[in-house]
């Protein structure tokens, strides 16, 4: 470090298994869902919500954030080439001169990813009967700390970094080639979801009686996706047909949430949302099913 900028060349691979490679991005990956897990098993606890719900959901969120971030990418990023190669859309291979070789998920986008917990939460719910709106409101809260997690393993694969900057805190990203400082554009979004998700935690586990049932979701998908569309501005474009572009693609995926967000936001605090629950009867309902 000088007192221009930050010399980044971290390498990505934490170690190897043989011919299996362990990196530090799979590894904080692995991380978020542990935070999710021991944070909504505090909430759950606090009230006296049954862990078999949490252990249920567990499982729906993680198929579908995986299937959300990989076909948010390949449909939003790049259509038309994962339109002409489809195999490669679903299994983490790549047609190569040598034949297909294993290259693992390296296109990932966050508000697929967004989409498809929306959706797995839809089906969760389907099969539990747990109220829509009260399952979103404490899963939020895990995931603005799981998302901080995710944001570290694109800095530590020297990735979706910012434009060029002056800041002393600019960091020269010099295994991709980088010689001049950029906005770590990475630490920005991990330092605004940590921030959001404090909030939202602090302020759910100190109130005596449950929050109205949208309220919590709402402040989040106005928060986090606002923090999201500015710091987007710092950002260098991830495709070359964004540069003709006035925003981004993350920044125009990033608008529906922002007003969905303000939408449920008011209609909570104007109505009373969502279903009561009555946790005596589910749990009875889905300990008869095993």
């Amino acid at each position: 470090m000088n007192l221009l900028s930050i010399v980044w060349n971290a390498d990505p691979e934490l170690f190897n298994i043989g011919s299996l490679s362990i990196r530090w991005y799979g590894v904080l990956f692995a991380l978020a869902f542990v935070i999710s897990y021991l944070l909504l098993k505090r909430i759950f606890k606090k009230e006296n919500v049954s862990i078999y719900f949490l252990d249920k959901l567990t499982i729906y969120i993680f198929v579908g954030l995986l299937v959300g971030l990989r076909l948010g990418h390949c449909l939003f990023y790049e259509f038309s080439y994962y339109i002409a190669h489809p195999i490669e859309m679903i299994f983490p291979i790549k047609e190569t001169a040598e034949g297909w070789k294993f290259i693992g998920y390296q296109g990932l986008a966050s508000h697929g990813g967004a989409i498809g917990i929306l959706i797995a939460v839809f089906f969760y719910c389907k099969s539990t009967k747990l109220p829509y709106l009260w399952v979103i409101d404490r899963l939020v809260i895990a995931i603005c700390f799981a998302g901080a997690a995710v944001r570290l393993g694109n800095l530590m694969n020297s990735e979706i970094y910012g434009v060029a900057t002056t800041l002393p805190w600019g960091f020269i990203f010099v295994r991709d080639g980088q010689t001049i400082p950029a906005h770590p554009t990475q630490i920005y979004e991990a330092l605004s979801y940590i921030l959001l998700g404090i909030c939202l935690y602090y302020y759910f586990m100190k109130r005596k009686t449950a929050p109205r049932q949208g309220f919590i979701f709402g402040i989040f998908l106005i928060g986090l996706f606002t923090a999201r569309f500015l710091i987007e501005f710092l950002k260098n474009s991830q495709e070359e047909w964004e540069d003709a572009m006035t925003l981004n693609m993350g920044q125009w995926l990033s608008v529906p949430f922002i007003i969905t967000g303000i939408i449920v936001l008011i209609l909570s605090m104007k109505y009373q949302l969502g279903n009561k629950l009555d946790l005596t009867k589910l749990v009875q309902k889905e300990k008869s099913k095993k």
